[in-house]
């Protein structure tokens, strides 16, 4: 498989948005570049996989895509955080 020089680009800045709005939707900053990068990139293949097998299904084009793997994304730092007990507890004061 080839991907052309502009699809790689695409794919990075779809996974570049897609991992900033997921850090910045679930509680906590973001990762830097390429960690934001990484997260966008596997909140994709977690979105473009899960969102067709509930029957959600959003058109094409560069903005569904950064929908798309925005979604995978904050799933993927949900399940994350909920796995290492990274959300902060709370304390409750009377």
């Amino acid at each position: 498989m080839h991907i052309s020089d502009q699809g790689l680009l695409v794919i990075l800045l779809v996974g570049l948005i897609a991992g900033w709005l997921a850090g910045r939707i679930v509680e906590g900053g973001g990762f830097g570049l390429i960690g934001d990068i990484a997260v966008g990139i596997v909140g994709a293949l977690i979105g473009s996989w899960l969102l067709p097998r509930l029957g959600i299904h959003i058109a094409s084009g560069i903005v569904s895509a950064i929908i798309v793997a925005t979604i995978g994304a904050v799933l993927l730092l949900a399940i994350v955080r909920l796995a290492t007990g990274a959300y902060p507890r709370r304390r409750w004061r009377f």
